[in-house]
């Protein structure tokens, strides 16, 4: 089987639409069930820009991070997106782009490290925020800990909003094994997985 490409630009983010921000709030539920169907590596597009996006020319993004300093980065396992073949791919927010670091699909492994949550192999892809703690702690100490998880909440919310204007599913997980999903998803030393988002449609 072909190898997917190193490299996989993704389809600009739209940046505008019907929905509401109200209507995205009043709806975003968790979801634990999900159909099996595919999503488009348009919708995946607009999820990854939704979490760690470029708003500006100043290259502030779509979640706020303390002192601009954005620790979090964003990986995800892909398992059934159209257009994009089963892997591991690191996002890229400066040239909105994917880089694929390893192929084939570990959601099942990846469910396994998460406790045994097998309810998600059935998403589509499984967004994994990472962080890079020393960016933000260098500057502001062990409180730098602190502003990291807030951040990754933010940045989780939006993709969950996200996902209610694009009418697919999403929920959070964080309770995993930090090691072994470091190594499932070729995460470069320094950096410490802290939030599982399946992400798929609902049944």
């Amino acid at each position: 089987m072909p190898q997917a490409p190193a490299t996989v630009p993704l389809p600009p983010p739209r940046l505008d639409s019907s929905c509401s921000v109200e209507r995205a709030l009043h709806t975003r539920r968790t979801t634990r069930e999900f159909s099996n169907q595919a999503i488009t590596l348009g919708e995946l597009s607009q999820l990854l820009w939704a979490a760690q996006g470029i708003t500006s020319p100043e290259g502030f993004r779509t979640a706020p991070s303390a002192g601009a300093l954005y620790p979090l980065e964003v990986s995800l396992t892909a398992g059934n997106v159209e257009g994009l073949g089963a892997g591991i791919y690191r996002y890229v927010p400066e040239t909105h782009r994917l880089t694929r670091t390893a192929s084939g699909d570990v959601r099942s492994p990846l469910a396994s490290a998460a406790l045994g949550q097998d309810w998600f192999e059935a998403s589509a892809a499984v967004l994994v925020f990472a962080t890079v703690e020393q960016r933000t702690t260098r500057k502001y100490g062990t409180r730098g800990g602190r502003y990291i998880h807030i951040e990754v909440g933010h940045a989780a919310q939006n993709v969950a909003l996200q996902a209610v204007c694009l009418g697919l599913a999403t929920a959070v997980v964080g309770a995993f094994d930090d090691t072994r999903v470091g190594e499932l998803m070729k995460l470069p030393p320094g950096e410490q997985p802290l939030y599982l988002m399946p992400v798929g449609r609902s049944e």
